[in-house]
């Protein structure tokens, strides 16, 4: 292992910030079925493994990190979709939403241990950072949302990613959790749980979002 200089600059410690995650990031897709160490996590990164613990106090706060790193593709991704003036459709989102969410294949286990472990594991300051971080997110995505669908009522934007993420988060949580992965059961899966995850998001997230929509689109219509 070869072991880097101490970062001085704020370029240089933001540079050795997001060398860590990516390292971070290929051990989790190299072993995903466990969790490494933070002495494997340094020498994956080239550091020493005090230096480690100056950016992230403990592996829970490392991987809420990563966590917000990738979500934080997806909204800015959104955002800059929402502040174009060219027209945005549901289908535009959806494909926006599997690119950065659902094809990822680290994205929604990390989010799912993530959500697991924040309350009980995660300090409460850098929790409630991270919740501040991403109400400011979705805040401004949800304005984004209200100015292309005009339909929505002030808030409706929010309340539409918020459940739609929780659509997401959940459906997939109840397929990695009875043993089925899209659509392969286990013996030990009921039939009720053997489904296409993709199909099944597609139509939920279709009809939540039509269902929020267009009923105002019909009324003005009228």
């Amino acid at each position: 292992m070869v072991i880097r200089q101490r970062a001085i600059q704020a370029e240089d410690k933001q540079e050795r910030h997001h060398a860590i995650l990516d390292a971070a990031e290929r051990l989790l897709l190299r072993s995903a079925e466990r969790s490494a160490n933070m002495a494997e996590l340094a020498d994956e990164a080239g550091l020493a493994k005090g230096t480690i613990y100056l950016y992230f106090p403990s592996k829970e706060e490392l991987f809420l990190a990563l966590h917000e790193r990738n979500i934080d593709g997806f909204f800015r991704a959104l955002i800059d979709r929402l502040d174009s003036p060219e027209r945005v459709t549901i289908a535009a989102i959806g494909t926006l939403t599997r690119h950065y969410i659902v094809e990822p294949p680290l994205f929604l286990p990390l989010a799912s241990r993530c959500f697991g472990t924040m309350d009980q594991n995660v300090p409460v300051d850098v929790a409630a950072a991270f919740k501040q971080r991403m109400g400011e997110r979705l805040q401004r995505a949800g304005a984004g949302l209200e100015r292309h669908f005009q339909q929505l009522k002030p808030g409706d934007g929010v309340i539409l990613l918020r459940d739609s993420y929780a659509l997401i988060l959940g459906l997939w949580q109840m397929v990695s959790g009875t043993g089925t992965v899209c659509g392969q059961g286990t013996a030990e899966a009921p039939p009720v749980f053997v489904w296409d995850y993709g199909t099944e998001l597609d139509r939920a997230l279709r009809a939540l979002w039509e269902g929020m929509i267009r009923p105002a689109e019909d009324a003005a219509v009228r």
